[in-house]
């Protein structure tokens, strides 16, 4: 076990990216929902703050989660779009308060796909599916050729307005992580069968973007170690996607797990102790040179020093400590010993946990946390209120998108 000091120094030495970019310290904060734009895929006053104070708080990097290119896809109605309809000023305003004090900003550059929001969505996925709880219909083979094209455009686009990078979303269950999965992908032609061809699109995708923003520009990637469902991605098939991975221009690989398919249990929903997916991290570790973070199930300092001081990741994504604390970077490069206090619910509700984080995360922007006092069904009323209003306005934006 490491003394006071040396864990410290593990976690605020700086890491430089293959690209040349340098991370400050070894703390992000991974990308999730935060919910936050307003409705029409631009940022508002809260979801600026909210950056803003992580920033403040130390942490070396933060992501936004979900953020679209294409309007047509997404995951719900309160993520950020990067597009032609886009608020150039808000969004230099929003780049110009959270990529401060030597801290990254990267949008989680996104498509839901067969996941994407019923009521302002037409899915497709890279297959047609027809079972309880899902449906979708299949992408063309000119619809997913058209793919690399549209998310180097947002990445470049997050570039022009002062992102420092993009993470490009392959987990989760989302689109590129739906082509990765067979439980997803039943294609025959060079998209689907084996891993190769499942990360095929994956691939292409990466190798536009490069080409993009330039080989000085941080580009990151999520990926699922398992999709934690029989029939899903498995560990082997994830460990191929890493090795195909070392082979590109990626600057980071962000390890997770877990998806959205029907029955599938979420990881933060789970009784696991400690970080959820480590042990896949250290195999992975095995397979690449490309600097590794690990997203999922730290609670504790001593964890993530832990992780990064055996070498088996080089960063540490934190997401509901950072909704618990926004400062827990700072503490945790300190000489303090504060772990956040997780909240214990005594009746979980499906989705519950997850509506009164992102609720939290309001609470966060609006620099109202200390009076933030919601129970589980509250958290969900307010949280499905706020989406059902923010559907009428994506309809209104976007309509003439949608019927395409």
């Amino acid at each position: 076990m490491t003394n006071n000091s040396e864990s410290i120094h593990v976690l605020q030495s700086s890491l430089e990216l293959p690209c040349g970019a340098i991370l400050k310290n070894r703390i992000a904060k991974s990308p999730m929902s935060d919910s936050l734009a307003d409705g029409g895929g631009d940022p508002t006053e809260a979801q600026i703050r909210l950056y803003e104070r992580w920033a403040e708080g130390g942490v070396a990097l933060s992501f936004i989660g979900e953020v679209q290119g294409d309007p047509r896809f997404p995951e719900k109605p309160g993520n950020l779009v990067l597009g032609a309809h886009s608020k150039q000023n808000l969004l230099q305003l929003f780049t110009s308060r959270a990529v401060i004090e030597g801290a990254h900003l990267w949008p989680q550059i996104g498509h839901a796909g067969a996941l994407s929001h019923l009521p302002i969505s037409q899915p497709k996925g890279p297959s047609a599916l027809d079972i309880e709880g899902l449906q979708c219909a299949g992408m063309s083979i000119n619809e997913i050729h058209e793919l690399p094209d549209m998310y180097a455009k947002t990445a470049l686009h997050a570039k022009t307005v002062g992102f420092s990078g993009v993470h490009i979303h392959a987990g989760h269950g989302f689109l590129l992580s739906q082509f990765l999965s067979p439980l997803f992908n039943h294609r025959n032609d060079g998209y689907g069968g084996s891993i190769e061809a499942r990360c095929r699109i994956v691939l292409e995708v990466i190798s536009e973007v490069r080409r993009a923003v330039g080989p000085s520009f941080p580009v990151g990637i999520r990926i699922n170690s398992t999709d934690q469902l029989e029939g899903g991605l498995t560990e082997v098939d994830a460990l191929e996607v890493v090795r195909l991975l070392d082979q590109t221009s990626i600057d980071l690989i962000d390890i997770s797990g877990g998806t959205y398919f029907p029955g599938a249990k979420a990881s933060s929903e789970g009784s696991s102790r400690g970080p959820y997916f480590l042990d896949f991290a250290r195999l992975a570790r095995g397979v690449t040179n490309v600097p590794l973070m690990l997203t999922g199930g730290f609670k504790r300092r001593e964890q993530v020093v832990d992780a990064v001081a055996s070498g088996a990741v080089d960063m540490v994504g934190l997401a509901r400590a950072m909704v618990l604390n926004p400062r827990i970077a700072d503490v945790w490069l300190s000489e303090e010993e504060c772990d956040p206090d997780f909240p214990r619910f005594e009746s979980v509700i499906p989705g519950g946990i997850t509506a009164w984080y992102t609720m939290r995360l309001t609470a966060l922007g609006e620099d109202r946390e200390n009076a933030f006092k919601l129970d589980l069904p509250s958290a969900i009323r307010m949280y499905e209120e706020r989406d059902a209003q923010r559907c009428i306005k994506w309809r209104e934006k976007f309509s003439h998108l949608l019927t395409k």
